[in-house]
Parts: C-alpha cells; sequence; structure tokens
C-alpha cells in the first residue's frame, strides 16, 4: 500500500498557474479590464502543505480553505509568505479559532455570524477582512444571503468598527456549461454597484468563478477566482485513511476529507 496524489500525473503547478494566467489576461481583455486587476485564490482543500509549497513555488500568494479545522493542522506545516482566505461556511462555533488562522473571509452568509464575528473580534482585538456572501440563484442547497438581506447586513458592518468590509462573494449553480453561470455574476457585479452607491462606499471586491466558470466570472468583474482542480488536479479520493497507529503506513493523525481534522492519502490496495 502506498499514497499517491493526483498531481504526480500532472503538469508542474508553476506551468499549469502561467497558463491560467494567460487564460485570465485574454478574458479580462474581453471585457477591458487589467490582469492585474484579478487575484487567484488557490483552493487547497484535501491536499496537504506539499501542494501548498507547490503554489507558493509557482508564485500563488492566496491560498483558499473551506474548513477551519483543516486549515488549523495544515498552516502551521506549509511554507509562510501566503494569505489564507476562508472560502467555506463558517459555524459560529469555530469563529475564534478561525480568526486566528485566516487573513480574508470570503463567505460571511448571515447576520447571526456577523455579530458572532464582530463580539471575537472585539474579545481578541482582530479586524477581519470579509466578504459577504450573496445566494444570487436562490438554491436552497447554497449557503449565503438573500440579495434582499444584503442592505441589512452591510448596515450592521457599518456600525461596528471592527470589519473592513471589501465586497461580494457568490457561487453560480453548477453547470456543464460554463456560459450558464453569466447571469449570476452579472446580478453580483450589478449588486455591488448599487449597494457601493447606496451606502457611498467602496466595495472593489466580488469573489466569483470556480475552476468550471473562472474565466466567464472575470469577463463579468471577478477581483477573486477560487481555483483547486484546473491547478492542482482532481482532490484526492478517500479509499482509506491510515493514522499513526495503523500498520499500513504510519502517516500521523490522517482522517477523513470531509472531517477535515488531518491530512487525507489516496491508498492503493
Amino acid at each position: 500500500m502506498f499514497a499517491i496524489s493526483t498531481s504526480d500525473f500532472m503538469k508542474p503547478v508553476t506551468e499549469i498557474y502561467e497558463e491560467v494566467k494567460a487564460n485570465i489576461a485574454r478574458a479580462a481583455a474581453k471585457s477591458g479590464r487589467s490582469p492585474d486587476e484579478i487575484k487567484v485564490v488557490a483552493v487547497t482543500k484535501t491536499h496537504g502543505p506539499d501542494v501548498v509549497a507547490e503554489a507558493l513555488d509557482a508564485g500563488l500568494e492566496i491560498i483558499g480553505e473551506n474548513k477551519v479545522q483543516e486549515a488549523a493542522w495544515k498552516k502551521p506545516l506549509s511554507p509562510s509568505g501566503q494569505e489564507w482566505h476562508m472560502i467555506g461556511h463558517l459555524q459560529t462555533n469555530k469563529v475564534r479559532q478561525a480568526m486566528e488562522i485566516f487573513d480574508c473571509f470570503h463567505s460571511v452568509d448571515s447576520l447571526k455570524l456577523i455579530d458572532r464575528m464582530d463580539r471575537v473580534a472585539g474579545e481578541i482585538f482582530k479586524s477581519p477582512r470579509i466578504l459577504l456572501e450573496v445566494n444570487v440563484s436562490g438554491e436552497k442547497s447554497k449557503t449565503g444571503m438573500s440579495i434582499d438581506e444584503i442592505p441589512r447586513a452591510i448596515e450592521r458592518v457599518m456600525s461596528s468598527k471592527s470589519f473592513w468590509l471589501e465586497g461580494l462573494m457568490t457561487m453560480a449553480p453548477f453547470s456543464e456549461n460554463s456560459e450558464d453561470s453569466r447571469p449570476y455574476f452579472n446580478k453580483l457585479r450589478q449588486l455591488r454597484d448599487e449597494m457601493s452607491e447606496k451606502f457611498n462606499i467602496p466595495l472593489k471586491e466580488l469573489s466569483m468563478g470556480m475552476s468550471g466558470d473562472y474565466l466567464v466570472a472575470v469577463e463579468e468583474g471577478a477581483t477573486f477566482v477560487r481555483l483547486g482542480t484546473v491547478l492542482f488536479g482532481d482532490r484526492p479520493k478517500l479509499k482509506r485513511t491510515v493514522s499513526s497507529d495503523d500498520d499500513t503506513g504510519g502517516f500521523s493523525s490522517a482522517l477523513d476529507s470531509y472531517s477535515g481534522e488531518g491530512p487525507t492519502f489516496k491508498i492503493l490496495d
């Protein structure tokens, strides 16, 4: 038995990232934008610190994680020099721990979470950078506030001295056709423009677009694109996990990819 990584069969991340940057530059040019406006969030969910190191070596400056507990073990084992962004749903009971780990939060998705983050930020003297997550599609399976809730959320954030409100975030419904995402990205950009004018505040960041639709997102105004599989290949598919007391490999603290509490290895029987 041994562990393998999808990246063993791919081009080097450095080469892939150069291709991604070239694609972004072409998409930006279509809408009269500079590619310098777009930042890539390298999503390393279920990958280990070695992949974080590859990302850093390739020139990627932002690491995105979906789970607090996964970032908690991974960040100390990873090279320094990158920002860490929380892009997944943040539970209120993990806010304190998350604020010690992450530099920016893309997925602030409820007034309840805003209240909790405000209280904790005051207690530990933090000023988190945040984006408000908007459920533009209205899908019940997705987190995020409705469009109608956003004005109230902005008012709540502005009433606090704890936050740096940087913009908005969304996820488009899954589709094999990237063009299907365009109306949702367009709607988020329009909402951002409306809220910026309404409250007379700069909301410069739009976090939208993933591996399947990031070029459409760039054309529609994205400033953050969240890329995982396009950079690192498919995430490891869990067959078994091993731990330090397992006689099949001796990897420590290995738990499944859904818990996020330890490294996951793909094992061949």
